[in-house]
């Protein structure tokens, strides 16, 4: 793509690509088969749901993009040799929460990112059962979209001394998380948690239910950048240990390191992430 307005025109062909591999997950979902549930080298579930949101998103994007590649969890991934020479890529997450979507909670998440020069600069993160879009990136801002309109993102600004809330997953890293926090009992006036699944942690930070997820176990990068991007044009952003900014397909693995994502980038953050 040449330049932003030229994104802007994919805006209502990459929202109907959500919605309809959302719509292809809830078919399965709200079935009362059973899930034919199979599981992939790294020990990750994966079910027809997932295939099937894969298939939708990978077809529409190349018709749509047909210049750009693809990079989806459950597409092969090339060897860096081949990805390394990408400027731009399509990261899609086709179904981010695949536990929370065999336990039912609705925890789960359709995503499509786009990468530029190692950047995620536009995402769309769409939630099937509560039909709702989150949308945007650092050029655009972000919106939220549901049955009850639209509204623009702003993340929340944090005081010392204040309230934190934090959100945290619900399967990895609780232990070293409660640690974390527990740490921190003297600098605010109330801590709270709520643990969720898939990129709904980063959301809930663009949105401002959330000041901070600290996220200390692994990931990989297309569990992060659509929402990555949401966040970020939200006001928000990602940092690695060393508080640089989380960026994408800089190495051989497709790995994020343990990973902070905070609403307010004007707060004091080297005083509580630690390298």
């Amino acid at each position: 793509m040449e330049d932003m307005s030229d994104l802007r025109e994919l805006f209502p062909a990459l929202e109907r690509i959500v919605r309809e591999a959302g719509q292809a997950i809830l078919k399965v979902y709200q079935q009362e088969a059973p899930l034919d549930i199979d599981t992939k080298s790294d020990d990750s579930p994966v079910t027809q749901a997932d295939i099937a949101a894969h298939r939708i998103i990978e077809k529409s994007l190349l018709e749509l993009t047909p210049d750009i590649p693809i990079l989806s969890e459950e597409g092969g991934l090339p060897g860096y040799d081949i990805r390394g020479t990408w400027s731009e890529y399509w990261l899609v997450d086709p179904l981010d929460g695949t536990k929370e979507f065999i336990n039912k909670n609705g925890e789960f998440t359709v995503n499509i990112a786009l990468i530029r020069d190692g950047e995620a600069i536009l995402g769309y993160v769409y939630v099937p059962v509560l039909d709702k879009l989150y949308f945007g990136g650092t050029d655009f801002g972000s919106v939220r979209k549901d049955r009850a309109g639209e509204e623009r993102l702003e993340a929340q600004a944090l005081k010392l001394g204040g309230e934190l809330k934090v959100v945290g997953s619900r399967r990895h890293g609780a232990e070293a998380l409660d640690d974390l926090l527990n740490s921190l009992s003297q600098d605010f006036s109330n801590i709270s948690r709520i643990d969720m699944g898939s990129s709904l942690k980063i959301c809930a930070c663009a949105e401002g239910s959330a000041d901070w997820y600290p996220r200390l176990a692994l990931t990989s990068e297309w569990d992060t950048a659509a929402a990555h991007a949401v966040l970020k044009g939200a006001g928000g952003e990602i940092y690695k240990p060393d508080l640089t900014p989380l960026q994408y397909n800089t190495k051989e693995d497709i790995l994020n390191p343990h990973f902070h994502a905070v609403g307010d980038v004007e707060f004091p953050w080297p005083n509580y992430i630690k390298g």
